[in-house]
Formats: structure tokens, sequence, C-alpha cells
């Protein structure tokens, strides 16, 4: 039954990327569509309070100004509601400002859409910031990634220098795509039983009365509006501390379903975009199909490593055969209602597609059942990856394998007709080692950092992989955390906020840099000698160069985490 569920989800996951791929190509063309007569006066509304509009280009330097001009934006005003909350609306709970620097870092989190929270959602900020500063931000940051994403396929297909206008592919992102997807996936997630209103917090009484204080808040709030884009634009956290293991956002069996399912929908579906907009529908199909090998390779690993159990059941003599109590494998910080394969293939999906969202805890997972969602971060977040974010990295990886591929074979390098010269590479370089930089670095210094160790959970080799975890998800901007590090502190505020920003907008830049010159290229005709970059081939070395470069530059650090904990686990007595 576990695994006709995992290939059900694969299944409808990839039946469904191809028309939303052509719709999704038919907005960034500008054409119209069903939703322009409802849409369509916003977005002209939109463009003449911010001076523009699509036929106003835009070259490198506009370009990154403008990404960069709005984050900054968004990030103060982040902070700003933040750090006032306690005096403006919609505060139930009479929630307390935070702190100037969990402020900051939950501004950095969700302005570069990684979403880490060192705080408790239900119990640190108001139904107002929730909605008007999260939410707002999960919309306008998960667009930015796609607005880039885009400026790099017009990259790839002209010869003017021009890569299109930052602000008008960030509202059509928003109105015709994040907007509608969400309002469907808000009503259904309503329907499971998520909640959705504006009530003050429930206050119950216990069931044993014996036992301290009788009375128990319980948290409502506007959630399902909330779950549902930060689903969909690969945001992750979570309106709840917990996540979707929490009861009230993430009920049923379908509500687990859906939310699964829009994790991966937009990046899987911005591979048929790619290739509709390059015209040339198999380049895009190429791609995606080296991501879901490698998806589906690394939920295989998890999933059995799971699946398994733990020495220590084995050892205190537990029956982990089929029929067994035991036989649901390590079930240790999962839920009941999911069981191992739904929690591995949300692991999986949450790490592969930069969401951080979760619906179990990682910090709980077997040591080798945890490597694979880490791995697969530090991969650069490319399998599928964030939405836009995903896919103009493992573009910048294709530009770094058809380098390689003529080197091999004494060639120019050429992708999609335009020639890889020495500023490309460096660009690509630049973007492919500078999250493995980010990560290695903040955790080298962390490690040795005073006090440290007062915010890990777990000494030895666990509360390695624990901090090395959470920079790494910093650092490729994916949100999810081990659960066993206490990150609510000054110096782990700061350090991971400046690995996220840096993580976020140094491969943004380089990748918008990268387009610029792009554009500036005549496309090549296609010869004999051009290789072939939508067959089985350059899908092998597409795949081999993204696993060399992600694997062989932390596999020193998993040595120290992951890798000792579970040999450790192979040691007598060790239990």
């Amino acid at each position: 039954m576990d695994i006709v569920q995992i290939i059900l989800y694969m299944i409808i996951l990839l039946a469904l990327a191809a028309p939303l791929g052509l719709y999704m190509a038919k907005v960034y063309a500008g054409e119209r569509s069903a939703l322009s007569r409802v849409f369509g006066r916003f977005e002209r509304l939109i463009y003449r309070l911010l001076s523009t509009g699509p036929d106003d280009e835009m070259n490198v330097k506009r370009y990154i100004y403008s990404v960069l001009a709005f984050s900054v934006f968004g990030i103060l005003l982040t902070i700003l509601i933040q750090l006032i909350q306690q005096w403006l609306p919609f505060n139930p709970a009479h929630e307390r400002s935070v702190s100037f620097v969990l402020a900051l870092n939950t501004a950095v989190s969700f302005v570069t859409n990684t979403n880490w929270q060192a705080y408790g959602g239900e119990t640190t900020l108001s139904y107002l910031t929730q909605m008007v500063v999260l939410t707002v931000q999960n919309f306008v940051s998960a667009a930015a990634g796609m607005a880039v994403l885009v400026a790099l396929i017009r990259g790839l297909t002209r010869t003017d220098g021009k890569i299109g206008n930052f602000w008008v592919d960030l509202t059509r992102s928003t109105l015709y795509i994040l907007l509608p997807l969400s309002i469907i996936l808000g009503l259904l997630l309503v329907s499971q039983g998520v909640v959705q209103d504006l009530k003050p917090y429930l206050a119950v009484h216990t069931l044993d009365p014996t036992k301290g204080n009788t009375i128990q808040s319980i948290a409502l709030g506007p959630a399902a509006s909330q779950i549902a884009i930060k689903q969909l634009g690969t945001n992750g956290g979570g309106f709840f501390n917990v996540n979707s293991a929490h009861p009230f956002e993430n009920p049923t069996p379908l509500s687990n379903f859906l939310e699964l399912l829009s994790i991966l929908l937009i990046p899987a579906s911005l591979c048929v975009t790619f290739g509709q907009m390059v015209r040339n529908r198999s380049q895009g199909r190429a791609i995606l199909i080296a991501m879901t090998v490698v998806f589906v390779v690394f939920l295989s690993f998890t999933y059995a490593k799971e699946r398994q159990g733990t020495v220590q059941l084995t050892e205190a003599g537990a029956d982990m055969s089929q029929t067994a109590l035991q036989s649901g494998g390590n079930m240790e910080g999962k839920e009941v209602r999911f069981g191992i394969a739904n929690s591995a293939l949300w692991a999986t999906a949450t790490t592969a597609a930069s969401n951080g969202s979760v619906n179990s805890m990682h910090d709980s997972y077997t040591p080798l059942g945890g490597l694979g969602p880490m791995l697969l971060m530090q991969l650069g977040e490319v399998i599928y990856g964030g939405v836009g974010s995903g896919l103009y990295s493992m573009l910048l990886f294709a530009i770094l394998a058809v380098f390689i591929a003529g080197l091999m074979v004494g060639r120019t390098p050429e992708y999609l007709g335009k020639k890889i010269g020495p500023f490309e590479m460096k660009m690509a370089s630049f973007a492919a080692l500078l999250t493995p930089i980010l990560a290695l670095l903040g955790t080298a210094v962390a490690v040795v950092w005073p006090g440290i160790s007062e915010s890990l959970n777990n000494p030895g080799p666990h509360g390695f992989s624990e901090i090395l975890y959470a920079y790494s998800s910093a650092a490729n901007n994916n949100g999810s955390a081990f659960a066993g590090l206490n990150a609510n502190t000054p110096f782990l505020n700061i350090s991971l906020a400046a690995v996220m920003f840096l993580g976020r907008f140094g491969v943004m830049f380089a990748t918008i840099a990268a387009a610029g010159s792009l554009a500036q290229k005549k496309v090549a005709a296609h010869t004999s000698g051009t290789l072939p970059t939508d067959g089985p081939l350059f899908i092998g070395l597409l795949i081999s160069v993204v696993l060399v470069v992600g694997a062989l530059s932390f596999f020193p650090a998993l040595a120290l985490g992951p890798i000792a904990e579970q040999l450790l686990t192979q040691l007598p007595g060790s239990h």
C-alpha cells in the first residue's frame, strides 16, 4: 500500500505538470486567458502605479536593482510590523512584540522564500502579522523567483540584451498563477477541516483536572489561506509551530495529499514552461526527467531506511515482521495518521523543493534516513527546487554540464544555441559553489561559537548534524530544521539571516547577470557537432554534475554527522 501511494502521487504530479506548465508559458508571453477578464484590470492598475509595463524592457542592472529594492523594502516592512504588532488589531492572544534579532531573522527568512522559523507561529505572531506580512511575502517572494527564471529563459532565447521587466513578471506570477491556485487549494483545505477564521483563541477544560492547570488555550486563526500559498510557493514554515503535523493544519489524508502535491506542482510544471518558451519541449522534458530520477532515488533511500526501523528497536526484541505491531518501522517523531510512506515522501519533497514544511520531525529519523533529506538540500535545491529558483539553478548546472562536455570532446560549449563563454561559466560556478561555502562556513563557526552547545538537544554526531542541517537549510533557502536546535539566540538569528540573504540573492544575481550576457549573443545554428541537450546522455551528465558538486562538497561534513552516527550505532553496547 505504501508503494501504491507513492506511485499514485508521482503519476498525478507529472500528469498535472503539462497543462499547468503550458498555461504558465502563456502567462509569461502576455497572452490572454480566461483569467484576464478577472485580473486584467488589476494588472493594468499595478503598472500605472509603478509607471511601467510590458513594453518597458530592462537590462541587467535595472533588473537587479528592482529585485534588490523590492526585497529590502519587504525586509524593513516585515521587521516593522513584527515590532509593533502588540499595538495593532487582530491580536487574539495579545502576543508581545518580538525581539529585533528575531524579527530580522523572520523578515529575511520570508523575503528570501526560506521561511525558517525560530519561533512558534501561534504563540509569537498575531493574526495581522501572519496575514499582512508573512502570507503576502509568501506570494511575492515566490513570484520573485519565478520572475528571475523567466529572465534567464529570455536570455537563452533573445539576442537584443533585454530580459523582460521584473515588475511585470512579478505581477503576472502573482495574479495569474499563485493567487488562483491558492484560492482553489485554500478552499479544498477548508473543506477538510483546516481552520480559517479570526476568532479569539479557544479556552477549554482539560480532561484530567488533577494535572495542574485545567484550562488550555487552543490556537485558531486564518491558517488555510497561508498554508495554501506556503505550499504552492515552496515557502514552507507553518501557521502552527509543528507545521503540517498539527491537526488544524493538516487534519486528513486528503489534506496531506493535497499539501504534498502542491509542494512540487509548480516547480515540476515550470520545466514544461521552460520547454514551451524556448520552443523545444524536449529540453524541458529532459530537465524534468533528470529531476524526477534523482527525486525517486532519494525518496526510495529515505523510505527504505525509515522502513527498516532502528537498531534500538531490534536490540530490544521488537518484532519487525509485516504482521507485527512494530511493522511500521521507525515511527518516532511521525504521525500515526500518515505513517512511514507519507512521512518519507513529505521529507523528500520538502527538502527537494525548497519548501521547509514538515509533517514529521526529521530529528527523529534514522541517521541515514535523515541524511537523504539533508543531502537533497545540499545539492543546491534543484530537485525540483523552489518555484523559479530550483529551475534557474538547475539551468546553471546545465551550463556547467555542457562546458564539461565541451572540454571532453574539444568543442566550444553551447546550450540552446548560445555559446557558453567565460562570463557565463564564472556565474554558473559562483552560484554552484556559493551555497556550499555558506553552509559549511556557517557550520564551522557555529560549532565553536560559545553557548551553541546549550542550543542542542543532542551531543556528538547528531548534535553536529542538527547544526549542519540548519545552515544547509538556510544557505539553500529551504527552511526546514532537524527540530533539535534552539535557533532563537542572537548569534543563530543573525548568522542564519546572513546566510539566507547571501544564499538567495547571490545565486539570484548571478543568474540575472548570466541571463543578460546570454541575451546579447546570437543563436548559433545546430550542427552535427552540437551536443544534444535533450537526450539520455545529457540527462546522465547533468545528474552526475549535480551529484558531484553537491555530494563531494559536503561529504567530509556528512562523514562527521549522520555517517558517523550510523557507524556508532553498529558498535556493541552503544545502546
